[in-house]
């Protein structure tokens, strides 16, 4: 068997599966109730949740020509065991071959994402994402999401750019002096890479795993959809050139909403730091919101 290198997906039990239910009563009620609840619940299959179906295009890799798992996908639930069994008997039921589960009974998740080796982390914790940025983990806030077309066996992940792929050291100079300054500085920097933002190593890691696989067809394809536009489109051009890693489509939108466009490339999930791009995005595909430095953490 050859030995790639895997992709580690580190997911919370209420991102990979629909809990708000559970989770109101654990808000109203307490602990005890809600242990209680999914105990006596626990035969019941919980629905999917907002990350499900990109979960499922995940493990659906490892049925490859080349003979081996290029992905794990880890639970790491603030539940605990007993809680927590609900959702393992709830992955089998539906057929995601899950191997590993942590539960951390209320403790931090971010120190197991880490010892985990995750590549990327999916919650529907604010806290625990942010904390786990901290930690240099490529990590984003699942929000309530439309259900993403699933008429294609692709895998297709699409990406904001500046605070997402790169750093937000551009964003920054916009946010404090304005668009006309932004692409003055852009410009002038062309052909200065990009710093690379808290989603370059999953990116990468998607790159590597695109690379055992002809291009057509390939098991991934991705998208950069960035407000950015001319000119400031060059340097990141040039920055993932740099880098080496390729981007399927690029879209370079100068301030159109994303929405639409993330539509019509029926992307899996979208990644962006902004809110507004968020809203605009959640309408249309299921949508992670990666609060980075600039102005959303």
């Amino acid at each position: 068997m050859n030995n790639h290198p895997r992709l580690v997906v580190a997911i919370s039990s209420r991102a990979l599966f629909d809990l708000d239910a559970s989770h109101e009563i654990f808000m109203r009620d307490g602990l005890d109730v809600y242990r209680k609840h999914q105990i006596d619940h626990e035969t019941e299959p919980l629905p999917p949740g907002v990350a499900f179906p990109v979960v499922r295009k995940l493990l659906a890799l490892n049925n490859n020509p080349l003979g081996t798992r290029l992905v794990d996908v880890v639970l790491l639930s603030r539940n605990n065991a007993d809680t927590g069994l609900r959702v393992l008997r709830s992955a089998q039921h539906q057929g995601l071959d899950i191997e590993r589960a942590v539960f951390t009974g209320g403790a931090p998740v971010h120190p197991y994402a880490a010892a985990l080796g995750a590549t990327l982390f999916l919650s529907a914790e604010h806290q625990d994402v942010v904390e786990a940025l901290d930690a240099k983990i490529p990590s984003a806030l699942l929000l309530t999401s439309a259900t993403p077309d699933t008429t294609s066996d692709q895998l297709r992940i699409a990406f904001d750019g500046d605070a997402v792929l790169f750093s937000d050291e551009s964003e920054r100079i916009y946010q404090l002096e304005g668009l006309d300054a932004f692409n003055r500085h852009e410009k002038d920097a062309a052909d200065i890479p990009l710093p690379g933002g808290p989603f370059r190593p999953f990116l990468a890691a998607l790159h590597n795993i695109q690379s055992l696989f002809p291009p057509e067809p390939s098991p991934i394809r991705t998208a950069l959809v960035t407000a950015r536009g001319s000119p400031a489109h060059e340097r990141v051009v040039r920055t993932l050139r740099s880098w080496n890693i390729r981007i399927d489509e690029a879209f370079f939108l100068a301030g159109l909403p994303k929405g639409e466009f993330l539509r019509q490339f029926k992307a899996d999930i979208f990644f962006d730091d902004q809110p507004k791009n968020c809203e605009s995005a959640r309408k249309h595909v299921a949508t992670g919101q990666v609060p980075y430095e600039t102005t959303n953490k």
